[in-house]
């Protein structure tokens, strides 16, 4: 059925009756002496597609079609016979091509993708100095309250505790009041995303955090109330769970570099034992 309504939409396309043949067929579209037929068309074309689809399908396809050779017979005209032979490059790009798809079928075949904690642990203290900070991060609670809610002092004394029924109590608070409340006590946020949402701008972050682990400031419509939990500064060492997916990748490059050195050394060992090759 698609290549009934394919060949009925491409028939369209033909003016002309007495243009070169392709196996019987008419052409679609003739670019110099260059001919685009309907099986050319057909073979790009998905299954199942309704015949408004095929229309503009198969018209997208010849505009292309035409660009193309267009713009190669402009390369013809203009390029030297020495700049048009790409022979030895297309030989070249088939040769990488075919290595790299046949390293990738043996790295999908033998790669071992398993990776412990262990591991990523022991290239991170090895390596600590491959993953300082660029930006200051830090564990941290952050609440955005209206000046207009209620009890306002209460709050200044459960964001700082670290009692668990003082938490609740704020959390419970700030279900009902708090137009942004956010909780990063078990993982790391740059503290510049906390400082979006500031009413300030803080000018030297770094020594701001240093002296600072409550922050409390307010403006005309908002109480904002920062806790520091932990903190690492720019130019120290990144926390371990920042950098384990990056530290997991190297580990895994590492390893397919390793797999593809001990392929070719065991292929030129064997067909050096084979006699395959000579070095005159």
């Amino acid at each position: 059925m698609r290549k009934l309504i394919l060949f009925a939409v491409i028939l369209s396309f033909v003016t002309c009756s007495d243009f070169k043949r392709k196996s019987g067929e008419k052409p679609v579209a003739r670019a110099f002496d260059k001919y685009l037929y309907p099986n050319d068309i057909n073979d790009i074309m998905p299954a199942n597609i309704s015949a408004s689809d095929s229309v503009i399908a198969a018209r997208d396809y010849i505009e292309k079609w035409i660009n193309k050779q267009l713009l190669l017979n402009k390369a013809e005209i203009n390029l030297t016979e020495e700049e048009q032979n790409v022979d030895k490059q297309i030989e070249n790009y088939k040769t990488s091509l075919l290595i790299y798809k046949y390293e990738q079928s043996l790295i999908e075949q033998k790669l071992d993708t398993f990776i412990s904690f262990q591991e990523i642990e022991e290239y991170y203290n090895e390596n600590s100095s491959n993953f300082m900070l660029n930006d200051n991060l830090v564990k941290a609670l952050f609440l955005q309250v209206p000046r207009t809610s209620p009890e306002i002092w209460k709050i200044r004394r459960w964001y700082r505790s670290a009692n668990e029924e003082d938490i609740k109590k704020l959390e419970n608070y700030c279900y009902q009041y708090a137009t942004k409340y956010d909780f990063f006590d078990d993982s790391w946020v740059y503290f510049s995303e906390i400082g979006k949402s500031l009413p300030i701008k803080i000018d030297n972050p770094e020594q701001y955090l240093k002296y600072r682990k409550f922050i409390e400031i307010k403006d005309s419509t908002y109480y904002y109330f920062v806790n520091i939990k932990d903190r690492r500064l720019i130019g120290t060492v990144s926390p371990l769970e920042i950098v384990s997916k990056n530290i997991r990748n190297i580990i895994l490059n590492k390893r397919k570099i390793r797999l593809i050195k001990e392929l070719e050394a065991n292929i030129y060992n064997d067909a050096l034992n084979r006699n395959n090759f000579i070095i005159y």
